[in-house]
Parts: structure tokens; C-alpha cells; sequence
């Protein structure tokens, strides 16, 4: 991968956090058109073509160097097989950001997005000086909560009907955490 210094990798007991390339687009799309994982997250649409894949990945140099967005792909550090994906949005001006994160059905049950969270959480707190990162699931998908929660977020609020998705509204359940190094 020749990737500039400003992009780095993060790494775990299991995984590698990288930039995408244009070559996961396939299986970005794989992974991603499956209503299962649709109906549990905000943005994802459905069903998920490799153009959309292709035009997503196309805006992450932009956002990585503008320092607004973070997107990683979480991959086996072995073998490099492609699990999800995990971003992180900055706001300069407050010191804070979201993180937002999905895994190939396939994979869940077994650990990756808490991993990944750990790990881009250090990445906001150690390597880019973030005061606050907060993260947003819907109430009907409490797996994502169990992730926040693993990873030392507190819960903070209901956003009350706050989306409207398959012909109803959702609750939004929000989940927060201070930068331990600034208490």
C-alpha cells in the first residue's frame, strides 16, 4: 500500500485498521448488501451496489486529509480479509467527533467492532487530542450498544423517534466518553 504519512494504520491483538483502496470496493459491496446489516445502521443504503462502494471510498482522501473524517477498513492482520469498517467525524472546532462502525454479518458475534472501537478511540484521544467521541445506535439493535459499553462509553440520552426508516420511526440511543487524559 503507498499511502501518505498522514494515514495511518491502527493495530490489534487480531486486526489491522487501514485506509480502503478501490480494490475492496467488491467486497465492501458484498458485505454491505445484506438488509440485515441496512436495517441496523444510519446510512448504509440498500440494496448496495459496487458503484456505490466505489463512490464512498472515492471520498475518504478528501475527508482523511481534511482532518473531517476518519474511515478505516477493519481487516484480519493475518490474512487481510475484510470484516467492516469503522469511521470517526471530527469537529475541529469542538474537539469532539462520531464514531460509527459496521461488520459483514458474517462476522459478528465475535469481538471486531469492539476491538476496532478500542482502537480508534486511542486514535482520537492519544493521536488527533479529541476532548469527547460519541456514537449513536438504534434501540433495536442492542448488539451496537454492548460494543459502546465494552469500550468504556456511558449512556447519555434518547433521541426520541429521531429516525424515520422502513415506514417508522426509531429511537436513537446515545452513548458518550471524556478523554480520560483531559479529567
Amino acid at each position: 500500500m503507498n499511502q501518505p504519512a498522514t494515514s495511518p494504520t491502527l493495530k490489534t491483538e487480531r486486526l489491522l485498521l487501514r485506509r480502503f483502496t478501490a480494490a475492496d470496493a467488491p467486497e465492501v459491496s458484498r458485505l454491505c448488501d445484506n438488509y440485515n446489516l441496512y436495517k441496523s445502521t444510519l446510512n448504509l443504503p440498500y440494496p448496495y451496489p459496487l458503484e456505490s462502494a466505489l463512490e464512498w471510498i472515492a471520498t475518504h482522501d478528501e475527508s482523511f486529509t481534511s482532518g473531517r473524517m476518519y474511515e478505516f477498513a477493519i481487516t484480519n492482520k493475518e490474512s487481510g480479509k475484510l470484516y467492516g469498517a469503522i469511521g470517526l467525524s471530527h469537529q475541529q472546532a469542538h474537539r469532539h467527533g462520531e464514531i460509527g462502525y459496521w461488520i459483514g454479518e458474517e462476522y459478528w458475534g465475535q469481538g471486531y467492532a469492539t476491538e476496532a472501537a478500542k482502537a480508534v478511540l486511542d486514535f482520537a484521544f492519544l493521536g488527533k487530542d479529541f476532548h469527547r467521541v460519541y456514537a449513536r445506535f438504534f434501540a433495536s439493535n442492542p448488539a451496537s450498544g454492548k460494543v459502546m459499553e465494552k469500550c468504556g462509553m456511558t449512556y447519555e440520552g434518547t433521541q426520541k423517534d429521531h429516525i424515520f426508516k422502513e415506514g417508522r420511526y426509531e429511537d436513537l440511543l446515545l452513548f458518550g466518553i471524556l478523554n480520560p487524559n483531559h479529567q
